[in-house]
């Protein structure tokens, strides 16, 4: 039995977009770019993630949940491991997460440039592929077994992704934010001819969840 390949608890702009513009130490997610996270920042999923007490039940919760669920990979793209651009400069950045990233599971960037994997607590290791996402989903399928695999974001490998119809079911939270700038998620894609359509939605105050699936059959 083969997992799926799953994108889940990617949070957008009523605009669409899934960061804001000009990534960077300060703004990982670009500017305003954490605004989109709300709904989830709230939820006892994230905060156990973090280390802390409480956090809300319900839809919100119930997302967030299973954005975190049955994975034995992860696909990333290389900004959402770290702001630097071009040959890797030295080898002492290891992600936005510490030592402890909340992946726990083989972790697989996509990046230009080789680098030696990075082996970080928890259980989470850091790969780096420089020959595509199809090597990359190959090696992180191997990696999940009977598992899921989650393609973890940005946009732009999430749009490659969706491209090619390597995607299984994506989740996507609308949160009541407008960026008016930044990287879209949809841009360029024709989903319906891609054999993609809606299959579930929900809403609450935060966030209005939409789960896209692909039919196995087109």
């Amino acid at each position: 039995m083969v997992g799926r390949v799953r994108a889940a608890a990617f949070s957008i702009s009523v605009d669409g977009f899934g960061a804001g513009p000009d990534q960077s130490l300060e703004n990982p997610l670009g500017k305003r770019g954490m605004e989109l996270h709300g709904w989830a920042f709230a939820t006892k999923t994230f905060k156990t993630m973090f280390g802390q007490s409480g956090g809300s039940e319900g839809v919100d919760e119930a997302f967030a949940h299973r954005s975190m669920d049955g994975f034995g990979a992860f696909i990333l793209g290389r900004n959402m491991f770290g702001p630097q651009r071009g040959e890797w400069p030295d080898d002492g950045w290891k992600g936005w997460w510490g030592d402890d990233p909340p992946y726990h599971a083989p972790t697989f960037i996509l990046t230009h440039h080789p680098r030696e994997p990075i082996v970080m607590e928890g259980g989470t290791t850091f790969h780096f592929v420089t020959d595509g996402i199809h090597a990359a989903l190959e090696r992180a399928r191997e990696a999940a077994g009977e598992l899921d695999v989650k393609i973890g974001g940005g946009a732009a490998t999430i749009r490659q992704y969706l491209q090619a119809r390597l995607i299984d079911e994506l989740h996507v939270a609308i949160s009541p934010v407008l960026l008016g700038r930044g990287e879209p998620l949809f841009q360029g894609l024709d989903l319906p001819a891609l054999g993609y359509r809606v299959i579930d939605t929900a809403a609450t105050d935060l966030a209005t969840h939409v789960v896209i699936g692909r039919d196995p059959q087109t």
